[in-house]
């Protein structure tokens, strides 16, 4: 499967948050139990969490990094991503490399896994009859 994406994502492999999340997964789900089909959204390999101004992405990425994630390396200016994964959509190629990531268009899946059904604020988006 793959994760939906819209405006500005913050994706974390399922796998990482097992290892790092305190009461991993499933503690994970129960603290964002009133946001999931709204602003977060899972697949079997991907968790995401949405916003739609840069000031959110940082009070996320602050959050996660106070849970023992290492969210990027470089600073202010962010040279690569490491336990999370900021995509904006609009933002095109120039986005900051995350080496586990895969991202076509709205959509994102974990690299070397195959991209399947799509997951979304619809929870799986069906694709139009032809």
């Amino acid at each position: 499967m793959s994760v939906q994406l819209e405006y500005i994502n913050l994706i974390v492999p399922i796998k990482t948050i097992e290892k790092k999340y305190p009461g991993g997964w499933q503690q994970c789900l129960a603290d964002y139990e009133g946001a999931i089909g709204y602003s977060v959204w899972f697949d079997e390999y991907l968790f995401r969490e949405g916003a739609m101004n840069s000031f959110d992405i940082y009070l996320m990425l602050e959050r996660w990094k106070e849970l023992g994630f290492k969210t990027h390396i470089g600073g202010k200016n962010i040279k690569k991503w490491v336990d999370v994964c900021v995509v904006e959509v609009m933002q095109g190629d120039e986005r900051v490399p995350c080496s586990w990531l895969e991202v076509e268009g709205h959509i994102a899946y974990l690299k070397g896994k195959p991209k399947g059904a799509e997951v979304g604020n619809a929870y799986i988006i069906q694709e139009p009859n032809e």
